[in-house]
């Protein structure tokens, strides 16, 4: 079984390999006659005594430069070739690093099916306060954002959730916070191309001009596209889980003198289906307690519409009006339910088992509107402004029955119920950033102010035989916050050094009501969250960073909602209107390796974040799921990142990290008792692209993840992981892509989480539709050429890459 090999072996052997390869690099850069950067030329190295064997091959940066690694001594054959431009040929031996003197590349004819084509491999570079994920270009620049999100170094997927360092992480485009619940974003990013994507950062300390509420940041950086006139795409794919599943989209863009207009619309059909067993122990250490064993299936029905507009005028090359909107609609999304209990241990209920079925129906909206102006100093530096709105609104129809049987069959007790429940929720932000460099170092600052505003309700109909279990079913809740926040930083570098220091200030104030309860929260609080980071470079192939950042992590507003969401009557999820804020002090040293290998040791301390408990109530025979503040919650561990091209045609890339987690927390159906959770894991992520042609436009890739243990709040998680295979094929001169993507081969990926301490013992697994073969086909259209200085030439090669 894949689960008895962990990720710290294929570590070892990763590293190991190493030694086996030369180290020795090969630098160099490319302009025309006019002395301009050449950018995306093929750059080969050829076998000196076989010109026609490719050794290996790589593509020149915006800049002009290349880079060609792990280069054995020997002679070679240099090839440069770019359409538009004469060949390039120069020989070259190589037994150390070597630095090649710019090369000019000649004006003339190109004969396109002559040149061999490399993709370009996905770079991963360190900074004083990121690490850089660059994918343009890349072989990973294939399917959509959300995939390419998957495969970024130490993200894991966790119920849903993409997670980091076993935290939930913040996603922004273009350093603007996305706002949108976790299923929108990802309906949002599988249907926005990945070749629309040129990096990731992954900012485990954020710096003080991003909000200091929450965990690790997720930047996503957009290309600007080269191409002038229109362009557009249409595509489509299926995939194949427990049942099928559908997504058709189009993209279009336009790009004038000063004006671009890109535009996007997915419409996305689907059925999915989930399916849990699961058990409850009622009174476990107890001569009459009761197993309760139940088997649930959901049956999700949907039919989202995503629309995506984006609006860029240059008035100048000063000043800038960005205007972005994202439309979610999502009418009648259904989800039928069906769970059987079968009472195990009989203890003394009249009952031996009880069937339940239940039907929600939700309509779902959410506008999100950005409109940004940026103005950039003659001398350097700029000062922008944006707004953000979002308006969400959700109705909510629920149908539950329950039907409880005796040992014979008969129906014993019957309780029915309905509740319809509305959420309209409103965000504004505004904000103001400044930056300019002060001599030698350079300063930003900025005001933000963040409004929420949230009106919900739920109401339930016919429901006289739940009164006699629970009171104040019905509520209405009101929630409003606001965030107002200042910041200043500044940072310098010298020959081997390099800091970086930030203060932000947030001053919040929140009420949230509830009308049933009468219960009023109301919280006034002003927080400093200090950063502050330094790196030093000791030579090129060593260098140390040490990072630090205090954070907040705010309770979600549906959190603090206090209604009651049943599965059944037995069943249900309920918010906390007491939640507070947490406070959480990170630091993170990171030593970097020939530029390449990069080990993090990190220490958290996430203070009493808020958490998802479980709670069985063994007199009652109930089970609820809670938000509550831990009493404590921290986490320590090791990193570990490599990737490196094993021939020209594969490149590997490895993320390990070994890491400790404990959350300590009442137990309030446990005489409020402390309990601490805690494990000591594994988490390995490999992942592996494949040129499959010499041409480029086969190409194919592989990954594996595996975790050893994990928790979330009482909760440890078994070990799983997931084995994904994937082709891709350009047709037509890059004019179609036809895909094919088989996820979790071995189905591995759903685990089961168990929840065991004291009183407490209960247990699920939820089987969601984690294996999968989907097959996508895109065709692009429009214009596909790229004017320069008066001169037209095929940008097809650029697409090829």
């Amino acid at each position: 079984m894949i689960r008895n090999y962990p990720p710290l072996l294929i570590t070892l052997l990763f590293l190991f390999t190493n030694s086996l390869f030369a180290q020795h690099t090969i630098k160099g850069k490319l302009v025309t006659e006019t002395n301009n950067p050449v950018a995306f030329a093929n750059v080969i190295l050829l076998d000196a005594q076989d010109s026609t064997s490719v050794y290996k091959g790589t593509i020149s940066e915006d800049s002009g430069e290349f880079l060609l690694e792990e280069i054995a001594s020997n002679d070679y054959l240099l090839k440069v070739s770019f359409v538009g431009y004469e060949e390039y040929l120069q020989q070259i031996s190589v037994n150390s690093d070597k630095k090649i003197r710019k090369i000019t590349l000649k004006e003339g004819a190109s004969n396109l099916d002559e040149v061999t084509i490399n993709a370009r491999k996905p770079k991963i570079t360190r900074s004083i306060d990121r690490i850089t994920f660059d994918v343009e270009n890349s072989t990973l620049s294939s399917g959509s954002s959300w995939d390419i999100l998957r495969q970024t170094p130490g993200i894991i997927m966790s119920q849903g959730q993409l997670q980091v360092r076993n935290s939930n992480v913040t996603v922004y485009i273009n350093d603007r916070k996305v706002q949108l619940t976790e299923s929108e974003l990802q309906t949002l990013l599988q249907s926005y191309s990945a070749e629309n994507i040129k990096s990731i950062e992954v900012i485990t300390n954020p710096p003080a001009r991003y909000e200091a509420e929450g965990g690790a940041i997720l930047n996503i950086n957009t290309t600007s596209a080269i191409s002038p006139g229109y362009k557009g795409s249409v595509e489509g794919n299926y995939t194949q889980g427990i049942v099928p599943k559908y997504q058709l989209g189009t993209s279009h863009y336009w790009k004038g003198d000063k004006l671009n207009v890109f535009a996007n619309y997915t419409f996305s059909p689907r059925k999915e289906i989930k399916r849990d067993d699961s058990y409850i122990n009622f009174s476990p250490n107890e001569e009459f307690g009761q197993r309760w064993e139940s088997d649930f299936e959901r049956v999700t029905r949907s039919q989202a519409h995503n629309a995506n507009v984006i609006l860029d005028y240059d008035f100048d090359e000063n000043n800038k009006l960005s205007f972005s909107s994202n439309l979610l609609f999502s009418p009648d999304k259904t989800f039928d339910n069906s769970v059987r209990t079968d009472i195990a241990t009989q203890g003394n209920t009249p009952f031996s088992n009880f069937m339940t079925d239940s039907e929600v129906t939700t309509d779902d909206n959410n506008v999100a509107l950005d409109l940004n102006y940026t103005h950039s100093f003659e001398n350097g530096g700029n000062i922008s402004a944006g707004a953000h709105y979002t308006k969400f609104d959700q109705e909510r129809d629920q149908m539950v029955e329950t039907d409880y049987f005796s040992g014979n069959g008969e129906i014993v007790d019957n309780i029915a119920f309905n509740t319809e429940a509305i959420q309209d929720i409103n965000i504004f932000t505004a904000q103001i950033d400044f930056s300019k460099s002060l001599g030698k170092m350079a300063f930003e600052s900025g005001l933000k102010l963040s409004s929420i505003d949230s009106e919900s309700g739920i109401y339930f109909f016919d429901a006289e035989s739940l009164q006699y279990l629970y009171d104040n079913l019905s509520d209405e809740f009101h929630y409003d916050e606001k965030v107002y926040a200042a910041y200043a930083s500044a940072s310098r570098d010298w020959e081997k050094w390099s800091a970086k220091l930030g203060l932000r200030g947030e001053y919040t104030d929140l009420l949230g009501e509830s009308i049933s309860t009468d219960q009023l929260n109301s919280q006034e609080y002003f927080e400093l969250f200090p950063t502050a980071y330094l790196q030093y470079r000791a030579s090129d192939n060593h260098s140390f960073t040490l990072d630090y950042s205090r954070r907040i992590e705010r309770p979600r507003y549906e959190s603090l909602n206090p209604f009651r969401y049943f599965l059944n009557e037995n069943d249900f999820n309920a918010g906390n209107p007491n939640l507070r804020a947490a406070i959480s002090n990170n630091i993170n040293l990171n030593y970097t390796l020939l530029g390449q290998y990069f080990f993090d040791v990190y220490y958290r301390d996430n203070g009493r974040s808020p958490a998802s408990l479980a709670f069985q109530d063994n007199q009652n025979l109930t089970i609820r799921r809670m938000q509550a503040n831990l009493l404590e919650s921290k986490s320590y561990g090791l990193d570990i990142l490599h990737g490196r091209s094993i021939t020209g045609w594969w490149y590997a890339q490895l993320y390990a990290s070994l890491f400790h987690e404990e959350n300590t927390f009442l137990a309030v159906e446990s005489n409020n008792a402390e309990v601490t959770n805690e494990i000591d894991a594994v988490f390995g992520q490999l992942y592996n692209a494949f040129t499959l042609s010499k041409d480029g436009t086969f190409s194919g890739n592989l990954s594996f993840t595996y975790v050893s243990d994990y928790i979330s709040g009482s909760y440890n998680f078994d070990p799983f992981s997931t084995l994904s295979l994937g082709f891709r094929k350009t047709l037509w001169n890059n004019r179609a892509e036809l895909s094919l993507n088989i996820n979790d081969i071995f189905n591995d990926t759903n685990t089961r989480l168990t929840s065991q301490y004291l009183n407490q013992d209960n247990s699920y697994f939820a089987q969601e539709e984690m294996r999968y073969v989907q097959v996508g086909f895109k065709y692009n259209f429009g214009n596909f050429r790229l004017e320069d200085n008066q001169r037209s030439i095929d940008a097809a090669e650029r697409d090829r890459l």
